[in-house]
Formats: C-alpha cells, structure tokens, sequence
C-alpha cells in the first residue's frame, strides 16, 4: 500500500471528510442528519465547504427549526407579498364601484373620494384635454397607474356626484343633450361640467356648457329671480328658508365660474342680474361687495359698496363683550359651572347677517372701506358745489351774445340747484343722485333767458361726463385708505 493518507468521501457530499477526531466526527454526522433531512423534503443537496464550520448546538439548532416552522405556518406568502396584499385588501374595502361609469371594458380606473370609475382612455384623451398629456408621458420602471382597482388614478377636489355629471357630458347621446337647451336643464350639472371641463382643459366642452348656462339664465322670465320670493326687502338668509340660500349660492357659483373661465358674457349677465337684486336687499349687495373684494371685479365694487353705504347701518363683528363683567376668578366647585350651561348671551351673527339691532355685520377690511368711501364722496360733493363745472362757450356765443351774462346765469343755476331741498334730502356721500337731480332740474331749466342755446347744450354734456366720471371711478373711492390717488 502507497503512503498516501487514507481519505473517507461523504456519501451526499461527495466531498473529502478529514477523519481526525471524537469533533470532526461528531460535525460530519450533524451534516449527515442535515443532508438526510433535505433529501426527506426531496429538496437538492447542498454543499457544506470546509470554510463554513457549524458551531451550533443541538438545542439551538432545534430552537432555530421551531421558530421557522412557526413562522413559515403563519406566514404562507412573502413579507412584501403580504404588506400590499393587506393594502389592496383594505382599499376594496374603502372603495365601491360606481354603478353607472364602471365599465367592464374601461382602460382606466379613477379614483374619486372612495368611488371608483372605469373609463375609456380614448375617451379621455379628446380635445388635447390633461388626460392625453398624462397618459403619453413614460411611467419608467413602476406600475402604470389606472390599469387595476388597487392602483387607481387618484382625483382630488371633485365629488363623485362631480364628476358624475361631467362623464355624463363625455358619454351622453344627443337626445339626451337636447336637455340642456330646454327649460327642464340642471344648472347645477351645467356648473359641474363647465368648472371640471376647465380643471382638465377640455376647452370645446367647457365653451358648450357655458353657452347653454347663458342660455339659462337669460330665459324669460329669469329662473334666478323667478325663484326669490316676493316681499323679501329685509329678508334674513337664515329665517327665509331654503330659497334664499339655493339663489345666494347659485349667484356666487356662477360669478366664480364665469371669472374663472373667463366667460365674458356669462360674467356680464350675472352682475347686471346681481345688481338688479341689490335693490331689493341689503344681503345681496353685501354677497355682491364681497365677491366683488374676492374676484377684483370692479364693474360691481363700487356699486355694491355704494348701495351697502346708503341703504345699511353697519358694525364690524365683535368678538369680545367689553362691557361684559368678567366671570369670577375664584376656583371653587360652584363658579366652575359648563359653558353650555351659563346664561349666554345673545350670540354675534356671521358676516353679512343682520344682528338684533338690524345693522350689517361686515369684516374689518370692509367697513375701512366704507368709511373710506363716504369720507372721499362727501369731499366729491363739497367741491363741485363750491365749484360750478366748467365748460367752453360756443363761438356763437362770443360772437352774437354777452358771455358774462351766459356765465354768470349758469353760475346762478348750478349755486341755487345744488342747494335745493330735493337735493339735500339725499345723504351727503351720495355724489350720483344729487348730480341726477341737477340734471333733471337743469333739462326743465331749458328756457334760460341770458344763456345761448349752444351753451346750454353744452352744459348739459358737461353734468353728463362728471356723473360717467364718478361712475367709473367709484370702485377707487371705496379703495383701502391710502390707495386713492387724492389721498
């Protein structure tokens, strides 16, 4: 026999085992029982290299056994398998399938609140609209987004009944459209369609729900103003009922809507509509003066400013009753009685609501204005009737007549008719009506003996281009203090 050391090959290993001790026999068994119950799970054997030597102890080796046994019972799927499983399966719990625009054969889910739409993708790409911008953009590596119920694409700001009404627009036949040009049309569907149209600029859509809410509102008699009760001069939004409210928001949706949209009819009708229902209310032209605060609309600042100041006493809203004595400070069981149970005192209304000395409660921000806008008229007034306009003789006049005569007959109209009793009756600040005034007293003055006719007519264009100066400038007049020019 050769020298060569006498070598044993493992029979699952086929791998050389050194056979040098009570130790390396007792690892080589461990191994033999490890490979043995592997070839039991009919699993392939795996190799056990010198280098990896197992320092385990039989008891820690069983405890190992039992906790993977124990976690591969409970645990059947992959960790990452099971956190979006739970995921998925908590979300089709939240959401629900709307029962209309969930179509089987949609390419895309939406997410809106908790309702879920499948849609088609064609349909959503019309009109160069946002949806076909997103859909053309590359998704990388993840999931596409709107493919499954678990990984819908989220739309946020719209309610389901929203979007509902704006799917309907995309999917309606024509015979179901013809209702919007009918009198039997939703305004409040219209409203969506336009506003969630302009959101994901289908711009054809939104032209053609605008159109027919001009169509609307322009029928006659007015479904707006048909809709207010009669005798309603001091009506109160929260003692009138529903009806009010439903015209209140109904004016304000589609002020906003027609601004935001930038509908130059649809905003022209709405504030000639708002300002014809100023007169009747006091609460309306405080939901005039406020929207037009909120949107910069000046075509209606100075005439709601104007009407709230000659047709309202108003307070600004207070929070703290300084006349009111302070609770005891004392910290003994009868002073710490609910607040729910002390006799409150009566409690402050909201902003553009009448309190129970009926003034108009009005913010900070607007009763400056106000005061603004009284203080610069009043001045308006003090000047022009110290100052008689001024307008150029005709040359007839220079020519034919006395010219001092003309001027100082005018002179003496525009003293006396400034002064008159009809003319004082008005409130200071209200520059407009005492203009008109002269205006009519000055048409019926016509017959002026020392006054040419040419000059006459031209006088008469002089009283009409102050009042369309005033008109116009009478959203600067109700500017924050310091922002007026003759500040």
């Amino acid at each position: 026999m050769s020298d060569v050391p006498f070598q044993a090959l493992s029979p699952t290993t086929s791998e050389p085992a050194q056979v040098a001790g009570p130790s390396t026999s007792r690892t080589t068994a461990r191994k033999r029982v490890r490979c043995d119950s592997d070839s039991k799970d009919q699993r392939p054997p795996e190799k056990m290299y010198k280098g990896h030597e197992d320092t385990d102890t039989d008891t820690e080796m069983d405890g190992l056994i039992d906790s993977s046994q124990s976690s591969s019972s409970s645990s059947p799927l992959p960790r990452t398998t099971l956190g979006s499983t739970a995921v998925a399966l908590r979300k089709s719990k939240l959401y629900h399938r709307d029962e209309r625009y969930y179509f089987e054969d949609g390419s895309c889910i939406l997410l809106v609140v908790d309702t879920l739409f499948n849609v088609h993708r064609s349909i959503l790409s019309k009109d160069f609209s946002s949806f076909s911008t997103m859909f053309s953009l590359p998704q990388g590596s993840n999931e596409a987004e709107g493919r499954s119920d678990d990984n819908p694409i989220t739309l946020t700001g719209d309610t389901p009944e929203e979007f509902r009404h704006f799917l309907w627009a995309l999917y309606a036949l024509p015979p179901e459209l013809k209702i919007v040009t009918s009198p039997h049309a939703n305004l409040l569907q219209l409203i969506d369609i336009a506003r969630i149209s302009n959101k994901y600029s289908f711009k054809s859509l939104e032209t053609w729900a605008l159109d027919a809410i001009q169509e609307y509102v322009n029928r006659k008699p007015s479904p707006i103003l048909s809709a207010i009760p009669q005798n309603d001069s001091s009506f109160s939004f929260a003692s009138k009922g529903e009806a009010q409210h439903e015209t209140a928001d109904q004016l304000t949706r589609l002020i906003r809507l027609a601004q935001l949209c930038q509908h130059e009819r649809l905003l022209s009708t709405m504030i000639n509509l708002l300002r014809q229902l100023m007169s009747s209310s006091v609460q309306y032209a405080y939901l005039a003066m406020t929207l037009s605060d909120e949107l910069d609309l000046r075509a209606l600042r100075g005439a709601a400013y104007l009407e709230v100041m000659q047709k309202a006493v108003v307070v600004k809203k207070v929070r703290v009753d300084v006349l009111k004595p302070e609770p005891p400070s004392n910290n003994s069981s009868s002073s710490l009685i609910p607040e729910s149970e002390t006799p409150s005192s009566e409690q402050v209304p909201e902003e553009g609501m009448l309190d129970s000395a009926g003034r108009l409660v009005v913010t900070r921000a607007q009763q400056l204005r106000l005061l603004a806008g009284y203080y610069r008229l009043t001045s308006t007034w003090d000047k022009l009737r110290l100052t008689p306009l001024h307008f150029e003789h005709s040359h007839s006049c220079g020519a034919t007549w006395h010219q001092q005569g003309c001027t100082q007959s005018w002179l003496e109209f525009w003293k006396e008719k400034t002064r008159s009793d009809s003319v004082m009756n008005l409130g200071l600040a209200d520059v407009l009506g005492r203009l008109r005034l002269v205006q009519k007293d000055y048409d019926r003055w016509g017959s002026a003996t020392y006054m040419h006719h040419d000059c006459r007519m031209i006088a008469k264009r002089a009283i009409g281009d102050v009042i369309k100066r005033v008109e116009e400038a009478l959203p600067d007049y109700f500017a924050e203090p310091g922002e007026f020019d003759e500040d």
